[in-house]
């Protein structure tokens, strides 16, 4: 499993910046009007080669109205989930009356608490964060999360105090993730695909809470299964216990190497399906899409879901599409198999000569567009990893590629080499004189 990191800290201080810098995103809203983050964000970070899973959380005020509580109970949350804990505060604004009783929320948690002094480029280190000693929190960090001052020896920090992953990893069986909105069948499918009642099944939404690891084998073939708790609109997630299950959620996929999302055909596609997906292919996962209840649909209705699944899923790698009745257990079968080719094509291993020849051939179909009037050269092109495979390419300028390029090139490379299921992820590499 994932370790946890939370970002706590007043309002306005940088907590947003800090997240985006982290998970090289801007997922998080910046704006510098206090208290724009309300809710908590997830997103997955890369921490000098340890993966984890970081939560940007609302700022702590001393507001009582009833948002603010909300907030505060949010980054109760938070600290629950934590395995350890950014404070951030501004050297600016000096340490307040804000962060010392945040400071003395923080000094009652088990989980290592790391203090960051944001705003810190273009002072000296030490009067920098000389006040915040009061904290009684450790050695403070200058940093400045907006141009990446002081980051890389607070990660370090970090890293040092954070668990290792909790799962073993069996490279001999494949983890699938069963992934999607609450109550589409997700337990149902598990206990067909095991032929046993294993997991709790109602009608009532949300009845798994956890992620629960049951190992499969069939036909020489050795999986294990993670059944999800359901990861709903950020509006309809209330009890404590389910936005919990949301962080679970994410870190099975995070540990899979296959997400199985498992939609309802009777309720239809909804935009949460479309986020659910996003999120499995965010994280480099091998994808197949089980289309539930598909048993008693009429023509018109089966028609439908056909047209919504072509255009809400157009994103996604080329994957299979199974319709299966996981209470009756119509189609479950054709499940693991597709999951087992989607793994397999994750797994795929992309000759050198073969990739260059590919290579050539996208960009005399379709050259990348100049940049500054300077033409853009791909080089050369290699497999950089695998799970997802990784195709590095080398040139002049091909750190200027359009995102919307080397989708073009993920593309063409996926559908030479019948990658199902699978992305592909283009890497570049800049020659140092751009002119040769």
């Amino acid at each position: 499993m994932l370790p946890v990191v939370a970002i706590v800290g007043r309002p306005n201080v940088g907590k947003s910046t800090l997240f985006n810098r982290l998970t090289r995103t801007r997922d998080a809203l910046v704006d510098d009007q206090p208290g724009i983050t309300r809710d908590r964000m997830h997103g997955m970070a890369d921490l000098q080669g340890m993966r984890c899973l970081l939560v940007d959380t609302g700022g702590v005020a001393e507001d009582t109205s009833e948002i603010e509580l909300k907030v505060q109970h949010q980054i109760e949350l938070a600290l629950e989930e934590a395995h350890a804990v950014i404070f951030l505060a501004d050297t600016r604004s000096g340490s307040l009356n804000g962060d010392r009783v945040i400071a003395a929320r923080l000094r009652r948690e088990s989980q290592p608490v790391f203090l960051a002094v944001n705003k810190a480029e273009g002072l000296e280190r030490e009067s920098a964060v000389a006040e915040f000693h009061e904290l009684a929190l450790g050695q403070p960090f200058p940093i400045s999360a907006k141009t990446g001052f002081g980051i890389t020896s607070l990660i370090e920090a970090v890293c040092s105090r954070l668990p290792a992953q909790t799962h073993e990893v069996d490279e001999k069986k494949t983890r699938l993730a069963v992934i999607g909105r609450p109550n589409v069948g997700k337990s149902t499918l598990v206990n067909a695909l095991l032929g046993d009642q294993r997991m709790i099944v109602a009608d009532q939404p949300g009845t798994t809470r956890d992620s629960v690891r049951v190992p499969l084998d069939r036909d020489d073939r050795h999986f294990i299964l993670i059944d999800t708790a359901g990861v709903r609109r950020k509006s309809k997630v209330r009890e404590v216990v389910e936005k919990y299950s949301v962080v679970k959620t994410l870190q099975a996929i995070a540990e899979s190497s296959v997400a199985i999302l498992v939609l309802d055909a009777q309720q239809g596609l909804v935009e949460q399906d479309k986020t659910i997906a996003g999120l499995a292919l965010q994280n480099g996962r091998s994808i197949v899409v089980a289309v539930n209840k598909w048993d008693g649909l009429e023509r018109q209705k089966k028609q439908q879901v056909e047209r919504d699944l072509a255009h809400n899923f157009s994103f996604l790698p080329n994957h299979e599409t199974i319709r299966i009745s996981a209470l009756h257990g119509t189609g479950v079968g054709n499940v693991l198999d597709a999951a087992h080719q989607a793994h397999q094509s994750a797994m795929r291993k992309l000759p050198t000569n073969r990739l260059n020849r590919l290579l050539a051939e996208a960009v005399g179909r379709h050259p990348p567009a100049r940049h500054g009037g300077r033409l853009v050269q791909l080089k050369y092109a290699h497999q950089g990893g695998r799970n997802p495979p990784v195709v590095v390419i080398h040139g002049n300028l091909v750190d200027r590629l359009s995102p919307a390029y080397r989708r073009y090139l993920a593309r063409y490379f996926s559908r030479a080499f019948n990658l199902i299921g699978s992305p592909v992820h283009i890497e570049t590499r800049t020659g140092l004189n751009p002119y040769v």
